[in-house]
């Protein structure tokens, strides 16, 4: 169910080579802390989260310092992604205008060898089900590899909060081969969802410098 495959996707199983601190960062904190705003409640998007039997799932969330429109328009121009996010080797939509419910693409993403699986891409395609305009995204789909499949749920939700937007995303994974090995492929998915955040941040922290507030 994920087209989402968010980079994350990328994964199941595929050691993929992402330097991300807190990979594993799980959606509760550690006793005593004191957690993030809405760390710890489910990601929705019209109501609807991600797959509650999922056993391989993944929830993290960061404050980007840009305005909620550059954010917005990074995450929602697919065909884009490749030129910020480098795990993206390609992106097409499957139909035309803004993104909006009933939208779908399709994108790829490469996996090194690994025990599991050899080298492969895979090819997701994304249906975007639920979306409301600058507030969440919600899309499933397929990612396919050789000797591969993984179902994806992605949501994504962005609140305005002082000083910029509280981005937070949460994914969830299933397939015979994900299913495996599920702290390993919860953790091809934590990097990759980590990687994805950090890239969109990095970006949208950029364009905003130079086109001042």
């Amino acid at each position: 169910m994920t087209g989402t495959r968010t980079l994350a996707a990328r994964a199941a199983l595929l050691a993929v080579p992402l330097t991300v601190a807190g990979v594993l960062g799980t959606a509760a904190a550690p006793a005593g802390a004191t957690p993030q705003p809405g760390h710890g409640k489910s990601v929705t998007c019209r109501g609807e989260g991600v797959d509650p039997e999922a056993l391989v799932r993944h929830r993290t969330e960061t404050v980007i310092h840009a305005p909620l429109s550059t954010i917005w328009k990074l995450q929602t121009d697919v065909e884009r992604w490749p030129s910020w996010q480098t795990p993206v080797t390609s992106a097409d939509r499957l139909d035309h205008g803004p993104l909006r419910k009933g939208s779908a693409f399709r994108w790829t993403t490469p996996i090194p060898p690994n025990p599991a699986t050899p080298a492969t891409a895979l090819d997701i395609t994304s249906t975007v089900e639920q979306l409301k305009r600058g507030a969440c995204i919600r899309w499933t789909g397929p990612a396919i590899g050789e000797g591969l499949r993984i179902d994806g749920v992605h949501v994504w939700t962005f609140t305005k909060v002082k000083g910029g937007v509280l981005v937070r995303t949460e994914e969830t994974h299933t397939g015979e081969q994900v299913e495996a090995n599920v702290p390993a492929a919860t953790e091809i998915l934590g990097q990759g969802l980590e990687a994805w955040l950090s890239a969109l941040k990095t970006t949208a922290e950029a364009r905003a410098g130079h086109h001042g507030h």
